[in-house]
């Protein structure tokens, strides 16, 4: 059995872990996520924590995946997950119009993305953008649709930057 497959999951106070056949489901205060449940993997809970199993030994890389996953889900309805998004650039700016992100990044136009359901986006400053919401993957999915729209650039570093991120510069040419 992996290492990651043998860990226990630590089911926190309010999260419910819901299992069936094809499907585990997770609860909890900011919301429910669920996953389907390839068969061959045995999913059980044993005094507030969760287990996983293989029945064959080629299930074994996919009970560790699946277990990871879980994790997060149980993780994101307790906690939530967040992703920092940094705006480098004279006149960058970000703001919120009701539910839609209203980003200035130098071309002609606004550039404006509507949050999708699940997902919070908020402006703390006019050059930092929180997204916040209890799914990993749609949280890192939507910072990283907000980061294409001008990613960093070598050369001054000005674009849409993750706050955790380091842009390795270029030298600029010499005469």
């Amino acid at each position: 059995m992996s290492r990651v497959a043998k860990k226990p999951i630590a089911l926190p106070k309010g999260v419910e872990l819901n299992i069936q056949s094809d499907n585990v489901s997770v609860k909890g205060p900011k919301g429910t996520l669920s996953i389907a449940k390839p068969a061959g993997i045995e999913v059980t809970i044993e005094d507030g924590t969760a287990l996983l199993s293989a029945s064959d030994n080629a299930l074994i890389p996919l009970t560790g995946t699946l277990r990871a996953i879980i994790a997060n889900m149980v993780h994101g309805v307790s906690e939530g997950f967040q992703r920092k998004l940094d705006l480098v650039g004279v006149g960058y700016r970000a703001s919120m119009q009701g539910s839609d992100l209203n980003l200035a990044l130098g071309f002609s136009h606004p550039v404006v993305f509507p949050a999708p359901e699940g997902i919070t986006i908020a402006t703390p400053t006019q050059t930092e953008i929180l997204v916040s919401g209890a799914d990993k993957q749609r949280v890192g999915e939507v910072a990283a649709k907000i980061r294409a729209f001008r990613p960093p650039e070598p050369y001054k570093g000005k674009g849409v930057k993750y706050s955790d991120e380091t842009i390795i510069r270029k030298e600029a040419k010499k005469a």
